[in-house]
């Protein structure tokens, strides 16, 4: 009896090992998981819809769709800008994608994706603002942005002028409409959504002052793991036209 035991158990072990070898390591939906971060404070590229309290905009979407066509499943998290860029940089997030600009600073904590699109800093004011008609003529002026931000890092190159810096833009831009602040510093299409809902109180002066591409940043330790998937899905959605559709459906007319 102990040899058929032995023998019993033995099968049973062996067909464990080979059930197990022959399993994927992926979720529990089968596909490999990749935890995101992001910012919902940066209409229209990610924000929480107020009716279903889910994440949505330009890059919630665009990940989503790169997720599918690379077999991943996202693991979102909503946290504050600067905390999401900690956090990608000692490896918390697998990824982050939240309008990041690709600069030579972040790439040494963290690698980025290819570009998917390409949006620098403006400068908006009050309408009733006569004597700030672009970023020169912003010494001396309480400038808002948002901390840990390429709006800020802009404005504070501005010899004179008074940074105040943000948790979020929503803020930045409240306190300008309500008079106190002088000026925001941010990303274009980002001061586009927020213009569209105050169209009478804010404007746009100069020009888009820098040449800045986003990204999707990826923790160093992952890179050879998830880097060459985004890549990939990323220029199919650029040539299937995915990309393409999404900027007309959140940025253009904004």
């Amino acid at each position: 009896m102990k040899r058929v035991t032995w023998i019993f158990v033995s099968v049973l072990v062996f067909t464990a090992l080979v059930l197990g070898a022959c399993a994927p390591a992926a979720s529990s939906g089968g596909a490999k998981k990749i935890r995101v971060a992001t910012d919902a404070t940066f209409p229209p590229f990610e924000m929480v819809d107020e009716q279903t309290k889910q994440l949505t905009g330009f890059d919630v979407e665009l990940m989503n769709a790169l997720a599918k066509k690379a077999g991943f499943e996202v693991e979102w998290t909503n946290v504050g800008f600067d905390s999401m860029l900690a956090g990608i940089s000692e490896c918390q997030y697998d990824a982050a994608i939240a309008a990041i600009t690709i600069t030579e600073d972040r790439k040494a904590t963290m690698d980025f994706s290819d570009p998917y699109i390409n949006a620098g800093q403006i400068v908006t004011v009050r309408k009733e603002t006569t004597d700030i008609k672009s970023k020169d003529d912003l010494s001396g002026k309480k400038i808002g942005a948002q901390i840990g931000t390429t709006g800020a890092i802009e404005a504070g190159k501005i010899a004179g002028a008074e940074v105040k810096t943000y948790d979020a833009y929503d803020q930045a831009f409240l306190d300008l409409a309500n008079g106190q602040i002088d000026a925001v510093i941010a990303d274009y299409p980002t001061t586009l959504a927020f213009l569209a809902t105050n169209p009478d109180k804010l404007m746009t002066v100069g020009e888009v002052f820098t040449d800045e591409n986003y990204g999707i940043a990826v923790c160093k330790k992952k890179s050879s793991e998830f880097m060459g998937p985004i890549n990939e899905a990323l220029k199919a959605l650029k040539d299937d036209g995915t990309v393409k559709k999404l900027e007309e459906k959140w940025l253009a007319g904004q």
